[in-house]
């Protein structure tokens, strides 16, 4: 093949990788759109797979239930909700300021990487509602009639009651059956179940995901924050608007800007040591804001860049870290 012609191909191939994995999927996504399908999953009694993600979206009173199988359903951008195997929800309100939905049975994950005081997020179950008020990971048992903040902060009050909310803090776990008048401290290690575990693989796929579009959106023009279609994902993924932001399991999302800006990326294959800082974000290479997550509750062990540490202690042993 002749040099130029050869040269001219590579040129437009480079061109075009982006383009298709920036291709976006047939609907934008909103509240209730279906990300990610494994197993037995259906929407109203109608079978979905793979093909169904990034089209299927969650109508006010639908249902969305797994048999032998899990699904992950968008909520706000930033906000994954996560289904276990044999669990149903429901979607109340798919009004992105007002996004309810009701655990029917079964287990559910929440994962909130980011809320806005615009935002009012509440899961319901057994006749109860919970609204999630931080950034964090909230575990649902529909069985046990629990709510399980791994991360984060909660309010959980009867439906349609005027009693005050209980507030159920980071580490704490509240019994909405009525008897509970404030919530108890549980063991997160031994509440890592199966569904926890799957979403913590699923936050990695996705954090990969975003530092792929970040880097590829990197530097353009009126780029609005939101869900982005990954077509190597097979699904979406969440683009802040500025700065670095930093999951319950400690992966990392990045903003396009954050990296136009000159802000490094702690994982995903650039000087990534897990754990980072969570709570705000990361601003340029200097200045942090947001709590040290020290991997979370001590899993993850730290890293470096320019020799400057970030966390430490390793597997299990977590990381001190500072304001």
């Amino acid at each position: 093949m002749p040099r130029f012609k050869a040269t001219l191909l590579l040129s437009l191939a480079t061109l075009l990788a982006p383009a298709l994995m920036l291709g976006q999927s047939a609907n934008p996504a909103g509240p209730g759109t279906l990300n990610y399908v494994e197993g037995q999953v259906s929407i109203n009694g109608q079978v979905v797979n793979w093909l169904s993600v990034g089209s299927s979206q969650l109508k006010e009173g639908q249902v969305v239930e797994t048999a032998n199988g899990k699904a992950e359903v968008l909520l706000t951008p930033g906000v994954f909700l996560r289904l276990g195997d044999n669990s149903a929800v429901k979607m109340i309100s798919p009004n992105i300021a007002n996004t309810e939905v009701e655990l029917v049975k079964g287990r559910a994950d929440v994962e909130v990487d980011q809320l806005f005081k615009q935002n009012d997020l509440r899961v319901q179950m057994k006749g109860n509602e919970t609204r999630l008020l931080k950034t964090g990971l909230y575990a649902f048992d529909s069985k046990r009639g629990t709510v399980q903040v791994f991360d984060g902060k909660a309010a959980a009050s009867p439906v349609d009651d005027q009693q005050k909310p209980v507030v159920v803090k980071k580490g704490h776990e509240l019994a909405m059956n009525g008897d509970e008048e404030k919530s108890q401290s549980f063991d997160k290690q031994a509440s890592e179940d199966a569904l926890y575990n799957w979403s913590s693989l699923r936050s990695q796929y996705l954090g990969e995901a975003n530092v792929q579009l970040a880097s590829a959106y990197e530097g353009s023009p009126g780029l609005a924050p939101g869900w982005f279609w990954d077509a190597g994902l097979y699904g979406y993924t969440w683009l802040p608007g500025d700065g670095a932001f930093f999951d319950p399991f400690g992966y990392g999302f990045y903003s396009p800007y954050y990296l136009y800006g000159g802000g490094f990326v702690y994982g995903y294959g650039r000087g990534y040591g897990r754990g980072g800082y969570r709570g705000g974000y990361l601003h340029g290479q200097t200045s942090f804001h947001g709590e040290r997550a020290g991997g979370f509750h001590g899993r993850y062990g730290g890293g470096s860049h320019s020799g400057v540490s970030y966390g430490g202690g390793g597997s299990h042993g977590g990381g001190g870290g500072h304001r």
